[in-house]
């Protein structure tokens, strides 16, 4: 686990709760942090040599993000659960696929083009200036993911994506700490949006589906990773 942030000189200009949430999140993630392992306040107060103020108000976040749990005294990590995880993105396989195929079977439908040309033109800007590989990047995944299916109309369908959503973010988070991954994420869901907007909605559904299916690979290979190294003595 890693030392006391650097005299807290990272922490310039970020709250400190922020600067402490992003250090365990990503230890939580890469596995550093075991399970059965206990966070308590005045430790992690010790070890950043901060108050408990912030170090609390992150690792409540933490807990809602789902890497943590409360216990009788602390907190530990939570083991996550790869049948889970598979029957959660089988759902949003469903829901997302169901947008674009309600578009092909039902000649009513229609996609909103210009709700998904202000988002084309918001992943070409991140397409000429991509942000740094950061787990939290899941949260602008999802809002893609989210537009994409808003656009076909269904508001139930997109109810029950954002719920699904928020069960599987704090293992999302995984896709994004592989190199280059923001990068094809990028691309991949440009090329969905360019085949959606030309009408070619067979091709925006193969690639969307692979685009999710590749996902859960990288998000599978990455939990099972983490699990063995927070299993390990």
């Amino acid at each position: 686990m890693s030392t006391r942030l650097a005299t807290l000189e990272d922490a310039a200009g970020r709250p400190l709760r922020d600067v402490v949430y992003d250090a365990l999140r990503r230890e939580l993630i890469n596995g550093d942090i075991k399970f059965g392992e206990r966070l308590t306040e005045p430790k992690l107060s010790a070890r950043f040599g901060i108050s408990r103020t912030p170090i609390r108000e992150a690792l409540t976040v933490l807990c809602s993000d789902g890497l943590l749990q409360r216990e009788d005294y602390g907190f530990s990590p939570v083991r996550p659960s790869v049948p889970l995880i598979r029957d959660l993105y089988e759902l949003r396989i469903t829901l997302e696929l169901g947008g674009i195929q309600r578009a092909m079977t039902n000649p009513a439908v229609a996609h909103d083009r210009a709700l998904l040309e202000v988002e084309r033109d918001a992943w070409l800007a991140l397409r000429a200036d991509p942000p740094e590989q950061e787990p939290g990047f899941v949260v602008r995944d999802e809002e893609f993911h989210v537009t994409l299916l808003t656009a076909a109309g269904n508001a139930e369908m997109v109810r029950a994506l954002r719920a699904v959503n928020s069960r599987i973010r704090h293992v999302r988070m995984y896709d994004f700490m592989v190199n280059n991954r923001i990068e094809t994420t990028i691309a991949e869901h440009l090329g969905i949006l360019d085949a959606v907007l030309a009408e070619d909605l067979p091709l925006a559904y193969q690639l969307l589906h692979t685009h999710i299916g590749e996902s859960l690979d990288v998000v599978l290979e990455r939990v099972t990773r983490a699990i063995a190294a927070m299993a390990a003595e």
